[in-house]
């Protein structure tokens, strides 16, 4: 019997989905049924990837797009599924990440007019009204199954628009009716339903930038997310290396370029303070950032002239944005890159202005250096700079670190120091609890690697740590997750105290914040997956706990190593 159902999971696997991550129900008998059925034939079909979480489930298929670039798929069940996915919605849409969701919907019959038809009692409680309309704020694209026999024209066009710069999530429902219905077969040509080719620079905008990069004396570039395709980032270190023009990043998620290069002056997320090289520069490069700067506290001089290059540079899904700029483009970062690379090679430069500012910021990159190192000398107590210093001693190239510190973003950038694009992710959003789910997908992309996730207390929980350890048993994706454990949630608290510095909240010592008592963290990720737990709280125990943590991740069995910090 050939249903829509194995057209459905036919067309996946032919748009190279090869996990679905899926929490199943009541409306999903189609899918299940042919699953087993391509078993029985030895058919080839995505290996299905029990989640007892659904925000889990979605964080594991973005994880593995992230350090792939090939979209999964999750499967979830009806309204609830949907709705139980939670922040990693909002993730995927925030960090344009392709993955394709499909839910069930409830039968449309009820008294067996067609297979499939209604006979549990929650299929009337959970047929709403727009149930596409829960998601479709965050996604690229949505739309109901309403016939087999175009399954696979909605996928691969689902597919197709989820890969398309600014990727995202694509959203499909179907009902149990449909999913059920049998169908003729149909062959469809992948290569007529390809992404959308990468946007370049105009000529004549082409021809501004090169030729304002090559005057200004304090140009630098600012970058988020670029590093996510290795091409952008060695255009980027070709373009900086040639100018001598310094990088900032501004909350990056990915390696957007080696952290040990003389042209590398550090990130910045929500500190209070102006960066003195983006103050004084009289042009900024802004390439592939939602979020380059934050104009309250931190912004360019009003004469510097900035060009702004993003594949999404309207920014269309946030009500309240916008950065003053010469010139805006829309383009891939690695291709217009590639261009300005080009345009420079024929173009003459100032040598001796060139020389000078790389001499200076090879200094400042050199200083930076030396005050990290100062910063990671072990005291009384562990602070999260030498936890993350500590931790890149157990690191190689052969580690993939997904970062999810939250108030310890930077610090983790910063003492981590990788070189590698690709070996540091982040979710790219703002719902915490990605770094669990995301370590899965990972694992399961790259099963040779060793893979780090890093949390604060706060984001642990989020995770849903039960389900993510159940899972990375289950499924052998051992990883490493280090807790940098303060007690609770900072962050709520440093955004209190950033508006009312002197308020009844900065005299206050509970602000409802902490997490007192506090859970035994490593010990759910024990009773969940059998996971070894740590636990320690002086600088002399790090060290040594470390070693046991990755030896055991090393040897297929995930550990969780939480990490007493000084308290909120």
């Amino acid at each position: 019997m050939y249903t829509t159902g194995t057209a459905f999971l036919e067309a996946l696997y032919e748009r190279g989905v090869r996990h679905l991550f899926a929490n199943l129900g009541s409306d999903h008998p189609a899918i299940v049924e042919s699953m087993e059925e391509a078993k029985a034939a030895s058919r080839e079909v995505p290996a299905l990837i029990t989640c007892p979480n659904e925000m889990v489930a979605l964080s594991a298929a973005q994880g593995y797009a992230q350090v792939t670039g090939q979209p999964q798929a999750v499967l979830v069940h009806v309204e609830c599924g949907t709705q139980a996915l939670a922040g990693a919605v909002h993730n995927v849409a925030k960090a344009r990440v392709p993955v394709l969701i499909f839910a069930g919907a409830s039968p449309f019959t009820q008294e067996g007019e067609l297979r499939g038809s209604r006979n549990e009692f929650i299929q009337w409680i959970q047929d709403v009204h727009d149930q596409r309309g829960i998601v479709r704020g965050y996604t690229r694209y949505d739309n109901e199954i309403r016939t087999g026999r175009n399954v696979k024209q909605l996928v691969y066009r689902a597919m197709q628009i989820a890969c398309s710069d600014p990727k995202g999530a694509a959203y499909l429902t179907g009902a149990r009716e449909v999913m059920e219905e049998e169908v003729p077969r149909v062959e469809l040509d992948a290569g007529q339903w390809q992404p959308i080719a990468p946007c370049a620079l105009p000529e004549q905008g082409l021809r501004a930038l090169i030729a304002d990069l090559a005057t200004a004396r304090h140009p630098v570039v600012v970058t988020s997310f670029l590093g996510r395709s290795a091409a952008a980032v060695a255009e980027l270190v070709k373009l900086v290396e040639r100018l001598a023009i310094p990088v900032i990043e501004s909350v990056p998620s990915y390696v957007n370029i080696p952290a040990d290069h003389p042209m590398y002056l550090g990130n910045q997320w929500n500190a209070p303070r102006q960066n003195e090289t983006l103050a004084a520069a009289d042009l900024v490069l802004v390439i592939d950032s939602d979020v380059p700067w934050i104009p309250l506290v931190n912004r360019p001089s009003e004469d510097a002239r900035v060009y702004y290059i993003d594949v999404d540079p309207l920014k269309e899904q946030m009500p309240l944005w916008y950065i003053p700029s010469r010139q805006v483009f829309r383009a891939d970062a690695a291709t217009a890159l590639a261009q300005i690379n080009a345009g420079v090679a024929d173009v003459a430069l100032d040598a001796d202005l060139v020389a000078a500012r790389r001499e200076r910021i090879t200094a400042l990159h050199r200083q930076r250096d030396e005050m990290l190192r100062a910063r990671e000398v072990a005291g009384e107590t562990i602070t999260p700079a030498y936890l993350a210093a500590c931790v890149r001693d157990f690191i190689d190239d052969d580690t993939i670190v997904c970062n999810e510190g939250i108030s310890n973003y930077d610090v983790i950038i910063d003492h981590l120091g990788m070189r590698r694009p690709g070996s540091m992710i982040a979710s790219g959003g703002g719902s915490l609890g990605w770094n669990g789910g995301a370590a899965i997908g990972v694992k399961l992309a790259h099963p040779d690697k060793t893979v780090v996730a890093m949390c604060g207390d706060g984001s642990y929980m989020f995770t849903v740590p039960s389900s993510v350890h159940w899972m990375a048993r289950r499924y052998a994706t051992p990883f490493v997750q280090i807790v940098f454990n303060n007690g609770g949630w900072k962050s709520p608290k440093l955004s209190t105290l950033a508006v009312h510095p002197d308020g009844y909240a900065s005299r206050s010592s509970d602000l409802g914040v902490s997490f007192d008592p506090p859970a035994d963290y490593a010990g759910i990720a024990a009773a969940a997956g059998g996971a070894l737990a740590l636990r320690v709280s002086r600088p002399e125990e790090l060290r040594d706990a470390l070693a046991q943590a990755f030896a055991a991740v090393r040897g297929g069995r995930s550990a969780v190593l939480d990490v007493q910090l000084d308290p909120l």
